[in-house]
């Protein structure tokens, strides 16, 4: 059941929810699910207000604007879909699953990430490709800030990349986190990202790689529960990171259900919300942070069994649930 101050969307995804992201203005909300279908909502109105399928999962998905998106999945094609007209483009192929997709505005270039190892460019108005860029390892993970782009691979690599030459990497990093790479999300500041781990771990990484600034990272534990009973700890892995555009504050999001709020440069914890009916597969905040899309959609972390069906939870976001606590010294 949600809470007094959210309501669950109508017309939810039919199996996991991979993605959910809010339009850069307004209240409108994409989300990609493993059922094949992209699906565009109001996140206000609590409406439906189109949809269009791939033949297979879709993995993540995109807007370019308020009535245009991209989306990729396990049919390896990159596709566009314009909500006005319901017409669709077909802009190209990867060799084996898209996991990834960003817009980048600044730029007008899509952004692919794929398991095939590369990152594809594209560009939207051409509906061409105009390169492919090999990576270390298959793509997990992507966060855009500007037009840098960090890349979490397989074997915990992350790799800076400047999108105005993507000649070489400006930087080769191995993850802080001793566990494979789930999630990765850039600070709306630009100055750093976020990295979480399937063995319930952020890190806090900047991208200045001077040692003054280096000093600075550091990681925590998260979405773990003991048991009183017998002192043990269950450790769930951490499935999406969403940032506040404001204040810089970020919500994780684990295989718990549950969603925390946490102030990063304050090293603290801001909130805990209410136990979701399920995994927490993908978070999203509206872009002037009134609201957090959170979806409730089992992982299979405990293998194929019984589970709550799919949910969306549009949050009203209070602020100080959000705002960082900023008393005089």
């Amino acid at each position: 059941m949600a809470s007094p101050n959210e309501s669950e969307l109508s017309n939810p995804p039919q199996d996991t929810i991979s993605a959910v992201h809010f339009s850069a203005n307004g209240h409108f909300l994409l989300v990609s699910s493993w059922d094949s279908v992209v699906r565009l909502y109001d996140a206000k109105a609590n409406t439906l207000q189109g949809q269009y399928r791939h033949p297979m999962g879709v993995l993540d998905c995109c807007f370019a604007d308020v009535g245009f998106c991209y989306s990729g999945g396990l049919d390896s094609t990159v596709r566009g879909f314009d909500f006005n007209t319901n017409t669709d483009v077909t802009l190209g192929q990867h060799d084996d699953t898209i996991k990834c997709i960003k817009y980048c505005n600044e730029l007008g270039v899509l952004l692919t990430g794929s398991w095939d190892k590369t990152i594809q460019i594209w560009d939207p108005r051409q509906r061409q490709r105009v390169s492919v860029v090999q990576q270390p390892d298959k793509v997990y993970a992507m966060g855009l800030s500007g037009e840098s782009l960090v890349v979490g691979t397989a074997n915990r690599r992350v790799w800076i990349w400047d999108l105005r030459n993507m000649s070489y990497a400006q930087q080769r990093r191995e993850s802080s986190l001793k566990f494979q790479t789930r999630c990765l999300e850039t600070f709306p500041n630009k100055q750093g990202y976020a990295l979480g781990s399937i063995e319930g771990r952020v890190a806090i990484e900047y991208m200045d790689p001077s040692p003054e600034v280096q000093k600075q990272r550091y990681a925590f534990k998260c979405h773990r529960v003991k048991d009183a009973t017998n002192n043990t700890e269950f450790i769930y892995p951490l499935h999406s990171i969403a940032f506040h555009e404001e204040y810089n504050t970020f919500a994780t999001g684990g295989g718990d259900g549950f969603v925390n709020i946490w102030d990063g440069f304050n090293k603290k914890r801001l909130c805990q919300f209410h136990k979701y009916p399920s995994s927490i597969s993908a978070l999203s905040f509206s872009n002037d942070g009134s609201l957090l899309a959170i979806a409730s959609s089992y992982m299979r972390e405990d293998g194929e069994k019984s589970h709550p069906g799919d949910s969306i939870f549009i949050r009203k976001v209070a602020d100080n649930e959000v705002k960082p606590n900023t008393k005089p010294k």
